[in-house]
């Protein structure tokens, strides 16, 4: 038996890069679950608020995030889908965990730094904490395995650090996960500037292309993607990272290898070769968009979201009842 824990910031709205380097691996990770596994997927709410947030543009956010999980095909039948707020001991075991945890090696944590250089009102202390709040999330249901980004990894270094820590100064009580990396499609990078990630927080909107993009939308960002002026169509991140990164989603949504690909278009322009690339985003994603709207308009959503928290919450209680008897908190 193993268990998968792994959310997402409802802040942004949703790449492609999000879909096909997190979600949509959720969803194939969902199907290889076998009997007695557990997958949390949970909305990273408490996360999003370490910088401010518009109070009702979050609540909405949550929501949507929440539709957008369920739309791309995760199924809560096999996976357990809830809002991080929603079972409170995320929040407890996040300050427990802070007790054994170092200023220094907090803030050594390179999305602290970036993250820090751009705030322009002062730095809240959440934002210096939140990798142990992380921590938490990942500790509170005992995971074997994390799905994470390559940018993530060394927030999970310092989980299986406090994990290890825990276990050592009050007996043996955490597993110490491991990453769980996705190789194809796990880096999905700007369509402007295809050397970096393609981002939800990107303020040039036509470097990302959004879950909820149109048709129309779609494909007037991929015509316009940066590439070269060489005409060849191979896969050369180094050289040619624009048509890479296109090979990379077309490979992503088609699931047919890059090396076919780019067999396939080795005589084609780049115009053809985009234009096929568009037609697979479309295709990927007009059936979740579909769905998308269907279930914010029913009461599916919120009866999917309590089942998620009072699971998560029965699973989380025992884990923090246990953590805080060793720690000696509890009067029994």
């Amino acid at each position: 038996m193993k268990t998968l824990v792994s959310g997402i910031q409802p802040t942004g709205k949703l790449t492609l890069g999000n879909y096909l380097g997190a979600i949509k691996q959720f969803v194939a990770l969902q199907n290889t679950l076998e009997e007695g596994d557990e997958f949390f997927v949970f909305i990273a709410d408490l996360h999003a608020i370490t910088i401010p947030q518009i109070p009702t543009e979050l609540r909405n956010a949550v929501k949507s995030l929440a539709a957008v999980y369920l739309a791309c095909g995760l199924n809560p039948e096999k996976i357990t889908l809830f809002i991080q707020s929603e079972v409170t001991e995320h929040a407890e075991l996040g300050y427990l965990m802070q007790t054994i945890s170092y200023i220094g090696e907090l803030e050594r944590m390179t999305q602290y730094k970036d993250k820090m250089q751009k705030q322009t009102q002062g730095v809240s202390s959440a934002l210096l904490t939140y990798p142990v709040l992380m921590a938490g999330d990942i500790l509170l249901y005992n995971a074997n395995f994390v799905p994470v980004g390559e940018d993530q990894k060394q927030h999970l270094e310092l989980t299986r650090n406090l994990a290890e820590r825990f276990n050592s100064r009050y007996s043996e009580t955490f597993n110490v996960p491991n990453p769980l990396i996705t190789k194809t499609g796990a880096k999905i990078m700007s369509l402007q500037d295809p050397t970096k990630k393609m981002s939800k927080s990107d303020p040039l909107e036509k470097s990302c292309i959004y879950l909820l993009d149109d048709e129309a939308t779609i494909k007037r960002k991929i015509a316009s993607a940066v590439t070269d002026s060489d005409g060849v169509i191979s896969y050369d991140p180094v050289n040619k990272p624009g048509i890479a990164n296109l090979l990379t989603i077309l490979s992503a949504t088609t699931l047919v290898p890059i090396d076919e690909l780019v067999n396939k278009y080795k005589d084609a322009n780049y115009s053809t070769f985009k234009a096929d690339v568009a037609e697979a985003i479309v295709n990927e994603l007009k059936p979740i968009q579909a769905r998308y709207n269907e279930l914010l308009k029913t009461q599916e959503l919120d009866n999917v979201l309590n089942q998620g928290r009072e699971k998560a919450s029965y699973f989380a209680r025992k884990t923090l009842t246990k953590v805080k008897r060793k720690m000696g908190i509890l009067r029994k």
